[in-house]
């Protein structure tokens, strides 16, 4: 799908974390719902199983199935927004630095939370923060939250914000901060942040052209199945979103993502193959889609390519 001399690098995956959504959904009406709604995305995009049958894999680290999915794929390196505990990030990237990028994953309300980004920033060399807008009590430009823009701030760290739909059965739908416009003022008070809002903006297509139209530091992140396109009350399609996405911001703000998130499914390759094949229809030149497809990442996580070649690996080191 690339010239040779191009690897991938997928800015958006995760490792195993735990994602509190609050509310009751135990009721078996809801259970039922998702367990439909989850075998029907099964079915449509070819995963397997979701009980893994027992094979010579189970023994293997998670993080060196992840080397073996990357190297079957061909992928350049990954980025993962969550783990158990930042710790667990950094002992998990350490083991192949030169695949693995992370980010720091802890509430923003947190009491220590400014403390524990600055640790793992400086000490567990950890290369942004993830937060989700939905999950988020008070508003972004809350005072209490200044200490923590400002560090991101001056270290110009990327930060990933999930906004939109959250969750599946059961999940968040409504919320004050669900919408992407919910970080402008922040976004708008510190520029030298770069914000990476995903999927699309996740069901706020409109709300996420405004805000990149005002604020040159906002990203888009392509990641997923972008199924919310489905439930929009007008006709959207990857090309589209893609088209207009580039019309507004250009090559230089979009950024390519998955969503990987485990095993069996693994690597979501079709996600990948679906978004080139759009790129190419919208006859998008080559050097802007491997901006889109890895060096847009590389240069906001700082990494520099070294040395292609045909191999599936791909050397990284800070600039």
């Amino acid at each position: 799908m690339f010239r040779k001399s191009f690897k991938v690098f997928d800015i958006h995956g995760h490792l195993p974390y735990q994602l509190q959504l609050g509310g009751k959904n135990s009721h078996a009406l809801i259970s039922s719902y998702g367990a439909e709604r989850s075998e029907r995305m099964r079915l449509t995009w070819d995963f397997p199983e979701t009980a893994p049958v027992h094979n010579e894999n189970d023994t293997i680290p998670l993080i060196d199935r992840w080397v073996q999915e990357l190297d079957k794929y061909g992928i350049g390196g990954l980025n993962f927004l969550t783990a158990s505990s930042n710790n667990n990030m950094a002992d998990q990237i350490a083991r192949h630095p030169d695949r693995f990028t992370g980010f720091a994953y802890h509430s923003i309300e947190e009491e220590n939370a400014e403390a524990e980004l600055r640790r793992a920033v400086n000490e567990l060399g950890l290369k942004g923060y993830k937060l989700f807008g939905p999950l988020l009590s008070r508003p972004f430009d809350d005072p209490s939250f200044t200490p923590i823009w400002t560090f991101l701030s001056e270290k110009k760290l990327p930060v990933l914000i999930h906004f939109g739909l959250l969750g599946h059965a059961g999940g968040i739908a409504h919320h004050p901060n669900i919408n992407p416009l919910a970080i402008f003022n922040t976004a708008r008070d510190y520029p030298d942040i770069p914000f990476i809002i995903p999927h699309f903006g996740a069901g706020y297509f409109q709300e996420l052209l405004h805000l990149c139209w005002s604020c040159p530091n906002v990203y888009v992140d392509t990641s997923g199945s972008n199924q919310w396109m489905r439930w929009m009350p007008y006709e959207l399609t990857l090309e589209s979103v893609l088209r207009k996405t580039y019309e507004l911001i250009g090559p230089d703000r979009i950024i390519f993502g998955t969503d990987a998130s485990g095993f069996p499914r693994g690597y979501p390759y079709r996600y990948l193959q679906d978004q080139v094949r759009a790129t190419r229809d919208l006859r998008i030149p080559e050097d802007d889609i491997e901006k889109i497809f890895g060096n847009n990442a590389r240069r906001l996580l700082n990494l520099e390519q070294l040395l292609f070649n045909d191999s599936p690996k791909i050397q990284a080191f800070q600039v």
